[in-house]
């Protein structure tokens, strides 16, 4: 039975600590850093599998791609850097990994993802992700909008549109709010935000995702990163409450919880 980590680690410090000393996290057995670690199973191999209308089936329950967790440059063709503007490199040099919106159980945005694994449910109209890690939050990708709102409220993931181009699902998103952060880095960005997301899965087993990002507050161009997804193999995402485990929430911010009681004056917090 998978175990959470509890204890003076916040969300944020166990992803890079499990990036740093490659190994795999719970629900990702099978992802490359597992591989010849006598630990879980190679990612499934076959045919893509297709629904009755044709359309690739892209359900299941997917781990996460390590750049997308700790630091988006590693998602970067070989050679380029992050075209951050001057404001976005002065955020860079502001921010404390203790500010870390992630380490403090909150969303994670687009494209960034928590350790943990995910869900696709897919629908005719609609494509939802369900994450487990953080507050066990959801995204919609509608399949049956044609164009955004006019003048979208702010969001943690926006709004998404999604269509099929040929055997990939094209998803564009705007409105989002500018609280995240891309990864654990700290990499920023604005309001004006817009992602424009492809999911392919070119076999059994594996989903390549790429995400173009445009922000013209924190990034003098657009840019592309790239990743791929491995599928979880009788697996299921399981209930994961974050603000349970973050123990050590009393250390950001100067922050103290408020002490529970058992109903009867005595402290019921260990």
């Amino acid at each position: 039975m998978r175990r959470r980590f509890a204890g003076l680690i916040t969300t944020a410090a166990l992803a890079t600590m499990c990036y740093l000393i490659q190994i795999p996290v719970a629900g990702q057995e099978g992802t490359p850093a597992a591989k010849g670690k006598g630990k879980g199973k190679q990612r499934p191999s076959g045919p893509t599998p297709r629904l009755a209308d044709g359309k690739v089936d892209l359900s299941g329950v997917w781990n996460t791609d390590r750049p997308f967790v700790v630091d988006i440059e590693g998602a970067l063709p070989k050679g380029e850097t992050l075209p951050l503007n001057d404001w976005g490199k002065n955020v860079m040099k502001s921010r404390r990994s203790q500010d870390d919106p992630e380490a403090q159980c909150l969303p994670t945005g687009v494209p960034r993802l928590a350790p943990y694994p995910m869900k696709y449910l897919q629908m005719p109209n609609l494509f939802v992700i369900l994450f487990e890690g953080n507050i066990h939050s959801y995204r919609q990708i509608f399949l049956d909008h044609k164009e955004h709102p006019k003048d979208p409220n702010p969001t943690w993931y926006g709004d998404s549109i999604g269509h099929w181009d040929g055997d990939a699902l094209a998803v564009d998103t705007v409105g989002f709010n500018d609280r995240t952060w891309f990864d654990f880095a700290g990499h920023p960005h604005t309001e004006q935000l817009h992602t424009i997301e492809r999911f392919r899965r070119p076999d059994l087993g594996t989903i390549e995702y790429q995400v173009t990002i445009e922000d013209p507050g924190a990034y003098t161009k657009p840019f592309t990163l790239t990743g791929h997804f491995f599928l979880q193999v009788n697996a299921e995402i399981m209930e994961y409450i974050c603000n349970e485990n973050n123990v050590d929430v009393r250390h950001l911010n100067g922050f103290e919880p408020p002490t529970l009681t058992d109903g009867r004056g005595g402290a019921n917090v260990p």
